[in-house]
């Protein structure tokens, strides 16, 4: 028979498991807001799929976007967001860009940017600039707005297709802002390396995130893509999608909220996309950018001598 202390003690102890006496027993509900979505499943195969049913149907893009680019970062302590303009993108593949961004409300030009995938040109108006430079050039420049790159936007559009040589991991990542499925293509050679990572959210099993890496690992672009909507894709083909694009339900859905972050060039580019035409033909002519009459010329990646002897260009010069 228990003492009168030792059946306390018990019911006390009993209390903290189960209740005693009374059987109180405290539940605490933790809410989080909205309930998530149920998460989707897919096996990697399925995703590695549906990832290049989109990299070989997109062929060609014109785009109209809202465009903000954001230098520096909480890294660098200071954080500068530039006016908001209205930019026309022309993309095709392989590596062909053009983006011209206007001034709100009066429509002026306020950049001009074009790239083959191995040349960059950015004519700058109101500076009366035309910068020419390789896309090998990676020395960043102590303003981080004049990193700004057309091809670093290219990414965000024209997927590289997963090869079926490559090596590609597969895993699940679970936070408090959702589950996704994670494909990580690597890089052979001598040392294995990462060489981008393919987000999917498990809600609806969209590409969600974009991350590029150089060598040794370094980040080189991280690409958000969100607010997936549906689009007609016959009202916007002129022509029939190339024999090496199959048609694919992926194709009818495009992000319209993009958000792409050079971390080592210090800036980063919000766009936001209002109209969408896929594999119209563009004609060549349209992503050649000459020099502006007058302007000065600035080979990006050269010493200072060599742009003194091209500051005073003829009227007819072309880069």
């Amino acid at each position: 028979m228990l003492t009168p202390t030792l059946a306390a003690i018990s019911c006390a102890f009993g209390a903290i498991l189960a209740g005693c006496g009374g059987h109180v027993i405290t539940k605490t509900t933790v809410t989080q807001g909205a309930a998530k979505p149920i998460a989707r499943d897919a096996t990697r195969e399925d995703l590695i799929d549906r990832y290049n049913l989109v990299a070989h149907g997109v062929q060609t893009l014109n785009l109209t976007v809202e465009l903000k680019p954001i230098a520096g970062s909480k890294y660098s302590g200071i954080i500068q967001e530039y006016h908001e303009v209205k930019a026309f993108l022309l993309v095709a593949r392989p590596a062909n860009i053009r983006v011209i961004g206007q001034v709100p409300v009066i429509g002026k030009t306020a950049f001009d940017m074009a790239s083959d995938g191995e040349t960059f040109r950015v004519s700058i108006p109101s500076k009366n600039k035309f910068l020419v430079g390789s896309v090998a050039v990676t020395h960043a420049s102590d303003k981080p707005i004049e990193n700004l790159r057309p091809e670093h936007m290219i990414e965000a559009f024209l997927w590289p297709e997963i090869r079926k040589e490559e090596e590609v991991l597969f895993e699940e990542y679970d936070d408090e802002t959702g589950r996704y499925y994670i494909l990580t293509v690597l890089r052979g050679g001598y040392r294995t390396e990462i060489l981008r990572k393919i987000w999917f959210d498990r809600a609806d099993l969209q590409v969600s995130r974009l991350e590029n890496f150089g060598p040794k690992g370094a980040l080189q672009t991280d690409i958000h893509l969100a607010d997936w909507r549906g689009f007609d894709l016959s009202a916007t083909t002129a022509a029939p999608t190339p024999a090496a694009a199959p048609a694919s339900d992926a194709l009818t859905t495009f992000a319209h909220t993009i958000a792409i972050d050079r971390p080592h060039d210090d800036y980063r580019l919000d766009l936001h996309v209002n109209k969408i035409t896929l594999n119209d033909p563009i004609p060549a002519a349209r992503f050649q950018l000459d020099q502006p009459p007058g302007s000065e010329l600035v080979h990006v990646g050269t010493d200072v001598q060599s742009q003194q002897q091209n500051s005073a260009p003829a009227k007819d010069q072309k880069p």
